[in-house]
């Protein structure tokens, strides 16, 4: 399994990061035009070589070296290329949903794959809604190929070799790390604010040392999971995604006032930008923030595989729509959920650590009764669900017993539409209803006399 390992190199001598800005600006030239030429239909079937020597055989020139930008070329077809496979899991899901032969998917899926789905008008009016033609906003990165890059050490420290504009003259970066943990392969280089960021690619170390359990879990936003244990993983992760979302909240309020100001009065307009709308020490601040989000949720992932081999998770990758409204402070603090993040986290660790991640239908996980084998039967309010009988339960808790019980549910698969889910277990609640009112009528089951009330408990 490849990881990235970003390493970073502050108060870079002015000329230098002059040097690598100017490069960057004409590589985003480059990135620029491939998307406006490939972005969409005319990128279908083409090959980064084959744009390549087009170009060489035209003889252009881009003011870099040709290293540079066949590089550039190569990450710039790939991006184009994970757009549009992206784009093709939403032409999937409307697949399945327009029919359910097995033929006719078959059929539609291969088309989708061959990159041939223009040839069928149902294929072509899909990828016209979700395959848009991109366009590029990346002006601060160099790609450097693996043989074009050297590290030394100096001083104890990590020192890395770039090609410059000039021919044959390098440009030295110090690193914040020792030659041990140097960046090796194709390097991504990025410009940000003055300062320089080096991504490169290792294989993660895989062991085999996690726990021995099967859990369901519940993704939540007060805390990072719930186990169907009743056990808690990443305390505190609601206070730290709704503080920073309060913030955010007012500093953008005044920000949005200080532009009102600079419109009407122009006078003032260049100071307020100069000096009270730059971004440096707010986007100083995101970055903290995200470096503690990651923290708090990777280590309450570690946790949970100490614990679990097989972990049984809600599949959350359809939007989650509601009908009920919040209130405008919810729905921005809820809009702020890392659930990408808790996704990642989760298939990253069990991957390296040799536990299995199974994911299930979600739909109706949190409204419907852990204790009785997920009847549609209790009120959820807040974090508490409210049983038929009176009691109240953590409604997370709840909600991954459900997540647990679903792994052997033969009904309700992980691609059954949630009105299907509702159905089944809607048709399930009114047998065990139905069965409530001869609650008298009694028989007889492995030598046990049982209620039919019982019965329908135990086997529904």
């Amino acid at each position: 399994m490849k990881l990235t390992r970003i390493h970073h190199c502050k108060n870079l001598n002015v000329q230098k990061y002059k040097q690598l800005e100017k490069q960057a600006v004409l590589l985003g030239r480059i990135r620029s035009e491939v998307w406006a030429k490939y972005g969409a239909i005319s990128g279908l079937n083409i090959s980064d070589r084959a744009i390549r020597d087009a170009w060489m055989k035209e003889s252009r020139d881009f003011g870099v070296s040709a290293n540079a930008w066949k590089e550039t070329l190569r990450d710039c077809i790939g991006d184009i290329k994970a757009y549009r496979e992206a784009s093709k899991d939403k032409v999937k899901q409307a697949i399945r949903k327009r029919t359910s032969c097995n033929n006719e998917q078959k059929r539609l899926y291969t088309l989708l794959k061959k990159d041939e789905w223009m040839t069928d008008n149902f294929l072509h009016r899909q990828m016209r809604n979700h395959f848009k033609h991109g366009v590029n906003h990346t002006h601060n990165q160099i790609i450097v190929r693996a043989d074009m890059c050297k590290t030394f050490e100096l001083n104890g420290q990590c020192w890395l070799k770039v090609p410059s504009l000039v021919p044959r003259q390098t440009i030295k970066i110090p690193l914040n790390t020792t030659v041990d943990f140097a960046p090796q392969g194709t390097l991504r280089i990025i410009l940000k604010n003055g300062n320089i960021e080096v991504h490169s690619t290792y294989d993660a170390v895989e062991t085999q040392d996690c726990g021995q359990e099967t859990v369901g879990v519940d993704k939540g936003y007060s805390e990072a999971f719930v186990d169907s244990d009743g056990e808690v993983y990443g305390n505190g992760l609601g206070k730290l995604i709704s503080s920073e979302s309060d913030y955010l909240n007012q500093k953008y309020k005044r920000r949005n006032k200080l532009r009102a100001i600079s419109k009407a009065k122009p006078h003032k307009k260049q100071k307020i930008e100069l000096n009270n709308l730059g971004r440096k020490k707010l986007d100083k601040r995101q970055d903290t923030q995200k470096a503690k989000l990651k923290t708090l949720i990777f280590t309450a992932t570690h946790k949970l595989v100490d614990k679990a081999k097989v972990i049984v998770a809600e599949d959350l990758t359809s939007p989650i729509q509601s009908k009920r409204n919040y209130g405008k402070n919810t729905n921005r603090r809820l809009n702020t959920w890392a659930k990408g993040l808790l996704a990642n986290a989760l298939t990253g660790i069990s991957h390296r650590r040799g536990s299995t991640v199974h994911l299930v239908n979600s739909a109706y996980t949190s409204q419907s009764d852990s204790f009785l084998h997920g009847l549609l039967i209790g009120t959820r309010k807040g974090d508490r669900f409210h049983r038929f009988n009176g009691e109240v339960v953590q409604a997370d808790w709840n909600a991954a017993r459900n997540v647990l019980a679903r792994l052997n549910d033969n009904e309700i698969s992980r691609y059954t539409p949630y009105k299907t889910v509702k159905r089944i277990l809607q048709e399930r609640t009114d047998r065990y209803k139905s069965e409530l009112t001869d609650s008298g009528s009694s028989y007889t089951l492995d030598n046990k006399t049982l209620t039919e009330c019982e019965l329908v408990l135990d086997y529904v």
